[in-house]
């Protein structure tokens, strides 16, 4: 998994347990101690999946456009990912190895990536935010107290 794609998660994790008001990219980024930079990257590709609305003004900022129960986690990893060739011959011009032929190894590997697609495609943003409230507490988001179970 990408930096990428680590980010949009830890985004998207914020901005669901943050649903009492719109936030800016540099809150977050605060909250993580990541990149400004990076994060409002990250934030422009959720925007153009969807998942995230962006006001602009004084007041302006992010917010989830989606239910965390309608954010599949295994779909966002595929969209957000460019490369899952997790071997030379996975990739789309096939690579250069000379055992490719009648190599196996790329069966393997094709199993293995299907098989932690599958996993990540079982689960929901909603199903990482079950402990809300300490992880609210972790990015010291005030006045979640009350989040209770957001499972």
């Amino acid at each position: 998994m990408t930096q990428h794609s680590d980010y949009a998660l830890r985004l998207l994790v914020f901005l669901a347990l943050r649903t009492d008001r719109t936030c800016t990219v540099s809150e977050i980024a605060e909250a993580y101690g990541l990149s400004r930079h990076h994060l409002l990257k990250v934030a422009l590709q959720l925007k153009n999946l969807g998942l995230v609305d962006s006001l602009r003004g004084r007041s302006g900022g992010i917010n989830l456009a989606v239910d965390p129960a309608d954010i599949n986690i295994g779909a966002l990893m595929e969209s957000l990912e460019t490369d899952f060739a997790l071997v030379e011959c996975m990739k789309p011009t096939g690579g250069n190895c000379v055992i490719s032929p009648e190599c196996r190894l790329k069966g393997m590997f094709h199993e293995a990536l299907e098989a932690y697609l599958d996993v990540l495609r079982a689960y929901s943003l909603a199903d990482a935010l079950g402990n809300g409230p300490a992880l609210a507490a972790l990015l010291e988001i005030p006045g979640t107290d009350n989040l209770g179970s957001l499972n």
